[in-house]
């Protein structure tokens, strides 16, 4: 049913100012959002009512607080996150066994933003975002195998073993990019193309709240608005960027209005129904020729930076333990669907169950995988897309030559 299948001198410690919760996070309270007429099939479509604190907006019209789902489309949705998360904690395991190898950064707490924007653009719609991909890979067309693998350095990963958590790549997906903020510009050459082809879809270009300084990002913004492309710029603010909060680092921290000129939109990004309603109501803008759009995906990682960032210097294990209790992406649509009597909890049960035994299965094959061949040809394949290599290609010296 359910097919799919992160110096100075020593003196007296300094004391970091953190700022109060409230002020960093919108709620996801299951109670603030409620369905009414749900059908018996789960295939036919019904409205649910969002909560009143879902959006902020900047120059823009708010999209509507009305959006209308399947049962089939709910459980899928549940489904997903389950999976993501799964995933990501089997990563985490093997690193700490240390069978993965060097960057490694993981999504938990952050599965509603990949799932809902998932769940809002097409197939044919373009998607590129920073090192923290492995979720958006997985909604993307990846595998678990094929992203487990890819962390293990496997031939049989999704970039042959060759590019590691922060390079996956699938159709319509770009990655995955290591440089903070660099996909930013890459992703406004895509919506050129898009825009340039007439081709009506748009391209995702996501970064997170520590890379929204960055010059390139702008330049993209000024470049996207001049051409009046088919950018959705969207920033995952999770709050803190490597051992520093959003408020010491930016001086406006309301990232959906860095663009100036640029529409914004500031969503929920703890409830999957929310960003797949913002990110709906922002393609419909961008394809009827508006232009670009900035978003704000309001989100929260509850590990560290990456897996060597024990995420707990910066903010206290009491902040994550609140988020986790009070914010959880899954928990939060798991009461919904409840409450509105979706599912039972025996059948919430029994998709947990076929999500965490998709991935532990698919997690078993991929530890079972071989190497890359340790030979040099290994170097110089898949530098082109399998097909389209020239004769040949120069390797590191002059006299250091490659044929195909």
């Amino acid at each position: 049913m359910f097919l799919r299948s992160v110096w100075a001198r020593q003196a007296a410690p300094l004391r970091r100012q953190v700022a109060p919760l409230a002020r960093r996070c919108v709620t996801t309270n299951a109670a603030t959002s409620h369905a009414e007429d749900i059908p018996q099939e789960d295939d036919k479509p019904f409205t649910v009512r969002l909560s009143d604190e879902s959006f902020e907006t900047y120059e823009l019209d708010p999209p509507s607080y009305t959006l209308d789902v399947t049962k089939k489309e709910l459980k899928q949705m549940y489904y997903d996150m389950v999976a993501i998360r799964r995933l990501e904690l089997a990563s985490d395991r093997l690193y700490k066994e240390k069978k993965i190898r060097g960057f490694c950064h993981l999504s938990t707490g952050q599965e509603a933003v990949a799932v809902g924007i998932e769940g809002a653009i097409t197939r044919d719609d373009k998607l590129i975002t920073a090192y923290r991909c492995h979720g958006y890979t997985l909604m993307r067309g990846g595998t678990v195998k094929s992203i487990i693998g890819e962390l293990l350095g496997r031939r049989g990963g999704i970039a042959y073993g060759k590019g590691g958590s922060m390079h996956m790549f699938a159709p319509n997906f770009f990655g995955g990019n290591g440089i903070v903020g660099a996909q930013v510009p890459v992703g406004a050459g895509l919506a050129f193309a898009q825009h340039y082809n007439d081709e009506k879809n748009v391209s995702i270009i996501l970064y997170g709240d520590g890379a929204a300084n960055q010059g390139q990002v702008f330049e993209a913004f000024n470049m996207a608005k001049l051409w009046k492309l088919p950018a959705l710029f969207g920033c995952e603010n999770n709050k803190y960027g490597m051992g520093t909060s959003a408020a010491r680092s930016s001086a406006l921290t309301e990232y959906y209005k860095r663009g100036q000129y640029i529409p914004g939109l500031k969503v929920n990004g703890m409830d999957v129904l929310a960003v797949k309603a913002a990110v709906k109501h922002a393609r419909e803008y961008s394809v009827a020729g508006n232009g670009p759009l900035i978003l704000e995906y309001v989100t929260y990682r509850y590990g560290g930076h990456s897996m060597s960032d024990p995420g707990t210097t910066y903010r206290s294990r009491e902040e994550i333990q609140r988020m986790r209790s009070t914010n959880d992406p899954i928990a939060g649509l798991k009461q919904k669907m409840l409450d509105w009597q979706v599912v039972t909890e025996d059948e919430l049960k029994a998709l947990d169950k076929s999500a965490r035994t998709y991935v532990d299965e698919e997690v078993a094959e991929a530890e079972q995988m071989p190497f890359p061949e340790n030979t040099e040809r290994v170097l110089y394949e898949d530098i082109y897309v399998r097909g389209s290599e020239p004769r040949w290609v120069r390797g590191c010296t002059v006299n250091d030559t490659y044929y195909y």
